[in-house]
C-alpha cells in the first residue's frame, strides 16, 4: 500500500511539474498597438520582440544618398522612426499572435515572438533592415542579419550605432 501511495505521489508530482513546464509558454493574440520599432502592446500587454534590437524612436543613422567612385556621401535619417513606422505598417488591421517567453525584462515586459499567421515578424524586422540581431539574448536572428547586411537594407545602408550603444551614449 505504501508503495501505490509513493507511486501515485510521484506521478502527481511528475504531472504537476510537466503542466508548470507547458505553462511557462503562453499566447496573446490581437489588434497590436506599436510602441517602437521591437515592442508592441496587445490587449493592454507590452511585448518586447524576443532576439531583436531596433533603433530607438530617437535615433538618428546616416545613409548614403550618392556615391560617386570611392567616395559615399551620407545624410542623416530617423532611423528609429522608420523602424517604428515599418512595424505599424507590417501590422495595420492584422491579428497578431505572440508567443510569450516565461521571463520577463528588467523593465517587466513580457518577451515574446510574434506572428502574423505564420510569418514571424521578428525575423521580418531584422531580414528587412530595420532590426538587428539581439546576440546577447539569442543567436536565433543571425542569419537574417547577415542578409540585410549583404544586401544592405534598412539601416545596413550606411552607417548607424547599435541601439543598445545608443541608449548606453544618451543616458
Amino acid at each position: 500500500m505504501q508503495k501505490l501511495s509513493l507511486i501515485l505521489f510521484s506521478l502527481l508530482i511528475f504531472f504537476s511539474l510537466t503542466t508548470l513546464s507547458i505553462s511557462n509558454e503562453r499566447n496573446i493574440s490581437g489588434q497590436a498597438e506599436v510602441i517602437d520599432g521591437d515592442t508592441i502592446k496587445i490587449n493592454k500587454i507590452k511585448i518586447r520582440l524576443f532576439g531583436i534590437d531596433a533603433p530607438e524612436k530617437k535615433q538618428i543613422c546616416k545613409k548614403i544618398y550618392i556615391s560617386f567612385l570611392i567616395f559615399n556621401f551620407q545624410k542623416n535619417y530617423k532611423c528609429g522612426e522608420k523602424s517604428t513606422l515599418a512595424l505599424l505598417k507590417k501590422l495595420k488591421d492584422k491579428k497578431v499572435k505572440c508567443v510569450i517567453k516565461k521571463n520577463k525584462d528588467k523593465y517587466n515586459r513580457n518577451i515574446g515572438t510574434c506572428y502574423i499567421k505564420n510569418q514571424d515578424i521578428n525575423s521580418w524586422l531584422v531580414k528587412n533592415g530595420y532590426a538587428i540581431a539581439y546576440t546577447r539574448y539569442s543567436k536565433k536572428y543571425v542569419l537574417e542579419e547577415q542578409y540585410a547586411k549583404e544586401n544592405k537594407l534598412g539601416i545596413w545602408r550606411g552607417a548607424f550605432v547599435e541601439p543598445e550603444k545608443w541608449r548606453r551614449i544618451m543616458n
